[in-house]
């Protein structure tokens, strides 16, 4: 029905399913049209419902998209509510015109609406203004402050901690989500026999982890699936696998009713996130990431498989949700533990991304679980967001081993046993560490000088991890990263130290030239002025210093700190 035809008092039906697959109809009275309300031309339809199902649980979550229909016409999509304290039922209805201008990118865009008057712009009757009841503050709050809001989304949580939902939950409902209940129901064969009125699910997260968001079916035009009547994201063009959304039932609340909806089989893909609805097309599902994890204890190891969505702004918080409540998961899981991580990224025609670190608790107001998640997605992210190409992720593995200890040291000092050295002599190095609430241990860490090593003074730089990677990463990081590709990427994200060893760096006052991931120590004068007058602007950096050497030893703790000592070469 075109929105120029609806008027105040006009009645009609609007279906959706409370329990189970069986769809009821409500009952619905238009109390007018509110232009313009969420933008230029984005008419919203204002209309109260009735019957018992309806008055039971007012306007819950997930049931945007319920299709209306006045005089027998599809008019539009619930899509909006008014108060979650009002008393009567009061929604906003996305006229049908708008959500059928939804197209998948490179589509032509097309008006649903043909019968809008001889000789008439389309623009025009779209921009006209519509009287609104004389009582229409009364019956919709409007005097006490009230506003037309996207009806929120429920997202089902399937096998996710409290602590995961308190931690992530946030990040989730900026967007107009709210966690709640539910879980996955086993594929159907009429799975994909959808009718207006039902519900459909994007899915984030499926396999032994589920998260999924569940609107209701508005309209069904060929293999495109039309729901919500409001964005998700407003992401625009995606790709997320689209189910059967299989309705438990509706609870009923005076704060917010929201649906309970277990996600069925895979019945085709969501392609355009827009403004006024949510495409699908029925059919096959876009591929997803596959992830195996194992959380290993002393006492034995709890494996999980699950798989993401591909999106450049979601998959990398997903990745952390996941990591995460695989940790807080277990029954073996405790705080002040010490975490070891392994693991790697395969990407497709590119070297495999290697994961090796270790996690010690800190005092911090902070589950220790969140220090190894948020180091998978560091990584993870810089991968999947490179600015060279579309990194093709074909598997995440990952092994976290537990250890009931808080096992760090901080560098307390270093010494040479000789002030001066020949060229070519090996001599040790005895650092200091204070472990964690122990007594402080000494380590040696035999060096040898370079013999090729000048006269004059050198440096030691008895040192952590963080120290020597933080200019691989000034190499990575940002708009003007040095690298030709992500190829060199990865080779610097797998060149990158290990937090469990103690280093000792020999540098030398000679200049090091970085050319994307390649350095170049000693680099004599002419060198660097052939190779500053071909590169690109920025595609270099020169250090006053060169590394003569690193030196390395394992220390099963995490290491902080650095000590720097001066020798002389006679």
């Amino acid at each position: 029905m075109p929105l120029d035809r609806v008027q105040p008092g006009m009645k009609g039906v609007a279906y959706t399913i409370f329990s189970g697959d069986k769809q009821e109809p409500m009952q619905v009275e238009v109390l007018g049209v509110m232009p313009n309300l969420l933008g230029p031309k984005q008419h919203i339809i204002l209309v109260k419902l009735s019957g018992a199902e309806a008055e039971r649980t007012g306007v819950a979550f997930g049931m945007s998209g319920s299709p209306v229909y006045l005089e027998g016409k599809l008019a539009g999509a619930i899509s909006l509510l008014m108060s979650i304290f009002a008393k009567e039922p009061v929604a906003g209805v996305t006229p049908i015109e708008r959500i059928l201008e939804v197209q998948d990118a490179g589509d032509k865009v097309q008006r649903a609406d043909a019968t809008t008057g001889a000789g008439e712009d389309p623009e025009v009757f779209a921009a006209r203004q519509y009287l609104l009841p004389t009582d229409f503050a009364a019956q919709t709050g409007a005097e006490a402050g009230a506003y037309l809001t996207p009806i929120e989304t429920p997202l089902v949580f399937s096998g996710f901690q409290p602590a995961t939902l308190r931690q992530f939950g946030g990040d989730f409902r900026q967007y107009g989500m709210v966690a709640t209940a539910g879980g996955t129901a086993e594929p159907r064969p009429d799975d994909a026999d959808l009718k207006p009125g039902d519900m459909a699910s994007m899915v984030f997260v499926q396999g032994d982890l589920s998260l999924q968001a569940s609107c209701t079916v508005t309209a069904i035009v060929g293999d495109r699936v039309y729901v919500c009547g409001h964005p998700i994201f407003n992401f625009g063009a995606l790709e997320l696998p689209m189910a059967r959304g299989r309705v438990v039932t509706t609870l009923a609340s005076s704060f917010a009713s929201s649906k309970v909806v277990n996600a069925g089989g895979l019945i085709g893909r969501f392609t355009q996130d827009a403004r006024t609805a949510v495409l699908g097309r029925l059919g096959a599902a876009p591929p997803m990431i596959p992830v195996d994890m194992t959380f290993a204890t002393p006492g034995g190891e709890k494996n999980l498989h699950f798989e993401v969505i591909e999106h450049p702004k979601l998959t990398p918080l997903l990745v952390t949700i996941a990591v995460f409540n695989g940790l807080v998961g277990s029954t073996a899981y405790s705080e002040g533990t010490t975490f070891q991580l392994s693991g790697e990224i395969r990407v497709k025609d590119h070297s495999t991304v290697s994961l090796e670190n270790m996690f010690t608790p800190t005092d911090q107001f902070l589950p220790d679980a969140m220090f190894v998640a948020m180091a998978v997605q560091n990584i993870f992210g810089r991968i999947y967001n490179n600015p060279y190409e579309r990194a093709g992720i074909e598997r995440i593995t990952l092994r976290v081993t537990s250890t009931p200890q808080r096992r760090s040291a901080s560098i307390e000092s270093a010494w040479s046993e000789k002030s001066e050295v020949s060229a070519g002599e090996a001599i040790n190095v005895k650092v200091q560490l204070r472990p964690y609430r122990g007594a402080p241990v000494m380590r040696e860490v035999p060096i040898t000088i370079p013999p090729q090593a000048a006269k004059g003074p050198l440096r030691i730089l008895v040192t952590d991890s963080e120290t020597l990677n933080r200019m691989g990463r000034f190499f990575t990081l940002g708009p003007q990263s040095r690298l030709a590709g992500l190829e060199q990427m990865i080779t610097l994200l797998n060149r990158e130290r290990r937090n469990d060893r103690l280093y000792v760096v020999l540098l030398q006052p000679t200049p090091t030239l970085l050319v994307e991931d390649k350095e170049l120590p000693n680099a004599p004068l002419s060198q660097i002025n052939v190779l500053d007058q071909r590169r690109a602007p920025g595609s270099s950096l020169l250090l006053r210093e060169s590394v003569a050497g690193e030196w390395s030893v394992p220390m099963n703790q995490v290491i902080t700190g650095q000590y720097l000592l001066t020798i002389q070469v006679r």
